[in-house]
């Protein structure tokens, strides 16, 4: 049976512009890094290009997403780096790992705990002095009104995310300097949210008397409702943080 695709437009999971993980790349290899540990690495797009870039950096993925790692793992086939990354299917929070000279975690500090300060500290554990931590972590734009919380995510809050200055804070409080600051463009946003359903559109066209069209339909229809209603309110930043010694 014809199934949906899922994700096969997408290069970053999240709204990352390939310009701007040039930069991020180059900033964050500087330190020359030989350990980079991704949590919620998905299917680690950003690690792979750090490690391309930094020839004697070896890199661990940690995710819960097997099909995500299975796409990893191709990709790191295919570009001759399978020998210098692995793949862990599994809890960020529970899989043991040395500190390491550079953390990525984008989009997935929930996978470290609950409360953002409580994941920055176990942040902080994960990175070597003198290390690099990249933080992409959702921040409000400007405060959500009842209305549009109503229909973002389930049981969506205005306490789901701080604001900017705030997220900083307690980067700050949790044992970081923040070397660089830097926020989505609302052209990323749309690049990634529209790439993301663009596959399963395009099928639903096609397929209208499909039996899976009817469960397909109405769940990309809900995720397009939610992103149109978050757009141009909820942000994306991506720290580079230097941990204090």
């Amino acid at each position: 049976m014809t199934t949906p695709p899922r994700h096969t437009r997408l290069t970053f999971h999240g709204p990352l512009s390939e310009a701007r993980a040039d930069r991020l790349i180059s900033r964050l290899t500087r330190t020359t890094p030989t350990t980079v540990l991704d949590i919620g690495c998905g299917w680690a797009e950003l690690m792979l290009r750090v490690l391309a870039a930094a020839p004697d950096a070896t890199g661990t993925g940690v995710d819960i997403d097997t099909a995500a790692l299975a796409r990893g793992r191709q990709a790191a086939t295919a570009r001759g780096l399978a020998d210098r990354v692995r793949f862990v299917e599994g809890s960020a929070a529970e899989t043991p790992h040395d500190p390491a000279d550079l953390v990525l975690c984008l989009g997935a500090s929930q996978a470290l705990g609950d409360r953002l300060p409580e994941a920055l500290k176990k942040l902080r554990l994960r990175v070597a002095d003198g290390g690099r931590v990249l933080l992409g972590e959702g921040f409000w734009q400007r405060t959500p009104t009842t209305a549009e919380l109503s229909g973002m995510w389930p049981d969506a809050a205005v306490t789901d995310h701080h604001d900017l200055a705030t997220l900083v804070d307690l980067a700050i409080e949790a044992g970081f300097r923040p070397e660089w600051t830097e926020t989505a463009s609302l052209e990323e946003w749309e690049e990634f949210e529209s790439a993301y359903l663009a596959d399963v559109e395009v099928w639903l066209a096609e397929h209208p008397g499909h039996p899976l069209a009817a469960e397909t339909r109405e769940r990309a229809d809900r995720h397009r409702a939610r992103w149109l209603t978050y757009r141009g309110v909820l942000g994306l930043a991506y720290l580079t943080l230097v941990p204090t010694a």
